[in-house]
């Protein structure tokens, strides 16, 4: 296949390249034109900013002890207190926000690519293909994924929590993937398609060029609220051990220790309980506004309602 019928198929393609700016700066307009995008991407902005350029403005780390302050209520050495071990609590939750944070991303990214993935190719090529990789969507959405990641805790351990997000990734995309086979059964009849198939273009180019870029909307805000998901659920199993692993901590390990001593040292669970609450929210209002700008026929009949 020559160079120009290449750009003869982008042609056909609808011009995804000259009208990929275009349409990023329609939907980023949306975005920030509603009230829920420009809170939620400041807020979540925030977090970010709290998470990784914080610790420099502290004069603990989250492995530094203070032996001389043990349970401390906050005070203007230790600004959010001190745990039973004299961790220092703002030094520690923040260390746990960038590690959830971390976390969720990865774990939404690579949930995403999968479902693109796999959702795509089964509904392009549809037979043996299809049926293979539908009964292995399915088999994983009856698995009970909490108690598979329990059981596998043991090897999250020594720093070994990118294995953790692999694992949680892998139980996150099924739906989404099923969403995007119908599209994609959709998509591959259109006329760009038809002809780039004529002129002889392979399936696999086809697909990552052509297909999933057509569902970017659909891919992006699932990838958006997969980091929701993904800090929600590392936080549950953390909660309960089959987490992040000590003697690393994120929300979840330090919610579980905090909650302990709640009632008399409240300092140890509302600091990284309230984080996390406004991280997910920020989250949410980023991925709803984000779908009402790719879609604003959908915020238009939430309007009506």
């Amino acid at each position: 296949m020559t160079l120009s019928d290449e750009e003869l198929a982008e042609e056909l393609s609808g011009g995804a390249l000259g009208q990929a700016p275009s349409r990023v700066r329609v939907v980023s307009r949306r975005f920030f034109r509603s009230g829920q995008g420009q809170i939620g991407f400041a807020v979540l902005a925030l977090m970010f900013l709290l998470a990784f350029v914080g610790p420099l403005f502290s004069p603990w780390t989250y492995t530094d002890k203070d032996f001389t302050a043990f349970m401390q209520p906050p005070s203007a050495t230790h600004w959010f207190g001190t745990l039973q071990t004299g961790s220092d609590v703002y030094a520690v939750t923040l260390r746990g926000m960038q590690k959830s944070l971390v976390v969720g991303l990865l774990a939404a990214l690579i949930s995403t690519a999968l479902a693109a993935v796999v959702g795509s190719f089964s509904g392009y090529f549809l037979g043996w293909t299809d049926r293979t990789l539908s009964w292995v969507t399915d088999l994983l959405l009856v698995l009970p994924g909490f108690l598979i990641l329990a059981i596998m805790s043991p090897l999250f351990g020594a720093g070994q929590w990118w294995l953790f997000v692999i694992m949680l990734a892998l139980f996150l995309w099924m739906v989404t993937s099923k969403i995007v086979r119908g599209m994609t059964i959709s998509v591959k009849e259109r006329e760009f398609i038809q002809a780039a198939r004529y002129m002889g273009v392979s399936p696999a180019r086809i697909i990552f060029r052509h297909v999933i870029p057509n569902l970017s909307s659909l891919l992006i805000v699932d990838a958006t609220l997969n980091v929701s998901s993904a800090i929600l659920t590392e936080t549950s199993l953390s909660y309960f051990g089959f987490g992040i692993q000590p003697p690393d901590v994120s929300f979840g390990t330090l919610i579980a220790d905090g909650s302990r001593t709640a009632v008399y040292a409240p300092w140890t669970f509302w600091f990284v309980a309230g984080l996390l609450v406004i991280t997910v929210l920020a989250v949410n209002l980023v991925g709803d506004a984000l779908r009402d700008a790719f879609d604003p026929s959908a915020s238009r009949r939430k309007a009506r309602r």
